[in-house]
């Protein structure tokens, strides 16, 4: 590396690193009320719901009366680390914690950006992505498992084992982590990275039924849920509301959800989709055969669009997971996500418009709701499409038509126009 060249990479990771510091004081001055964001208190499920699920657990029991506990048994350890940080009150605790894991991300990308092969690209995706979300993405604790998913799929480059290991940690976290490991490489690669998951996972899940009672009630709570009101298949209710629907929205399960006639076929028609992109990454799967260092990140990226698309619930704070892992995915020079990238990056920038600065209006169905809920979603769907077939062709070797033979009249073979 020349003298000029050491400057230049020494300038701009000074730079990103003040637009860092810079954007993430400003999202702490939103979240300790200095700056007051228009739109709901997001601060309000840490001071309250979280807080609340923190006695609970203190007392030795996971949260088996309250509905708005969906989480997988792991969560736990999220509500409960404030206790990291005694001298400060709770929320305050909850939000530096965040803060912390946004480092770490920030970090371990700045470090992967820098190696040979590898490029900044990712890092500067991480720096600017996250506070495009506001100060929600601090008052959930989604950036703390978006942390674990990064750190896998960065340490699963050269140990397949502490992917799986920290794979299945997120899984038990907040579940979408499990789909890190569609993209190992086959043979060694995926037997060390899912045995190793399989392990942890069985380790931890045992632990967390032994230690509090009710570790999977959530699965109940989660099969109850309904149709959010800022997913896909909502659009169907914000526009029909506009001729006349009778259905309503009501908050449950700790979301604005609609409720009224045929929702819950939307609904079921949601999970099928679901069911359908599981169906394709399954085929792509089996049909894989060229595996690039990039790969696993790719896949990663590709597989939590898809189901997050195809959700019944895409909670503001979801944005951060994509982020996190497209990031990761331009890291390495070889990648092919840049679009769906640069598309997930403006879908996060809609997502705080709509939540919490016109939340009113999404909730009201009006014109500028249904406009803000068509871009965004428009835009997570372009994404998991464009992402599906980059990693389809980056991946999926093509078939070669042998040119067609005929037999002529006279009985003999006809050959190619272009054989000699």
């Amino acid at each position: 590396m020349t003298v000029g060249t050491g400057t230049r990479v020494r300038g701009s990771r000074g730079l990103c690193l003040a637009v860092w510091g810079l954007s993430r004081a400003v999202l702490l001055l939103c979240v300790f009320k200095v700056f007051t964001v228009p739109g709901p208190d997001v601060t309000s499920d840490v001071s309250v719901i979280y807080r609340g699920w923190y006695e609970v657990l203190r007392a030795g029991s996971f949260p088996l009366d309250d509905v708005t506990w969906q989480y997988p048994p792991a969560a736990a350890l999220a509500v409960l680390s404030p206790d990291l940080l005694p001298f400060l009150e709770y929320a305050s605790a909850f939000f530096v914690l965040v803060l912390l894991c946004d480092a770490l991300v920030f970090g371990l990308l700045l470090y992967a950006g820098g190696r040979p092969g590898m490029r900044e690209a990712g890092t500067w995706l991480w720096v600017v992505g996250v506070p495009l979300l506001g100060p929600t993405v601090y008052a959930r604790y989604d950036l703390m498992v978006t942390a674990v998913a990064v750190a896998a799929l960065l340490a699963g480059v050269r140990h397949p084992r502490v992917l799986g290991a920290l794979a299945a940690f997120g899984t038990l976290l907040k579940v979408w982590p499990v789909l890190l490991l569609v993209g190992t490489a086959r043979g060694g690669e995926t037997r060390r990275a899912w045995s190793s998951a399989a392990v942890t996972a069985a380790v931890l899940a045992l632990a967390a039924a032994v230690a509090l009672p009710g570790a999977f009630a959530f699965l109940t709570f989660q099969r109850d849920r309904g149709l959010e009101i800022e997913s896909l298949g909502a659009l169907v209710f914000h526009v029909a509301r506009q001729f006349g629907w009778e259905g309503r929205v009501e908050l449950r399960y700790g979301s604005m959800e609609f409720a009224g006639p045929h929702v819950a076929l939307v609904s079921t028609l949601a999970l099928a989709l679901s069911v359908l992109a599981f169906g394709w990454l399954l085929v792509w799967r089996l049909r894989a055969r060229t595996f690039a260092v990039h790969t696993p990140a790719d896949a990663a990226f590709t597989a939590v669009l898809l189901f997050t698309v195809t959700s019944r619930v895409i909670s503001p704070q979801y944005l951060v997971w994509p982020l996190g892992l497209a990031a990761v995915c331009l890291v390495f020079r070889g990648g092919r996500m840049g679009r769906p990238a640069g598309l997930v990056l403006v879908a996060t920038a809609v997502t705080l418009l709509e939540f919490p600065l016109g939340f009113a209006h999404v909730v009201a169905s009006d014109a500028e709701g249904v406009a803000l809920m068509a871009v965004r979603n428009g835009l997570l769907v372009a994404a998991a499409l464009d992402a599906g077939r980059r990693l389809w062709r980056d991946t999926v070797p093509r078939v070669r038509r042998e040119p067609a033979t005929g037999i002529s009249r006279d009985g003999r073979a006809d050959t190619p126009a272009s054989a000699p």
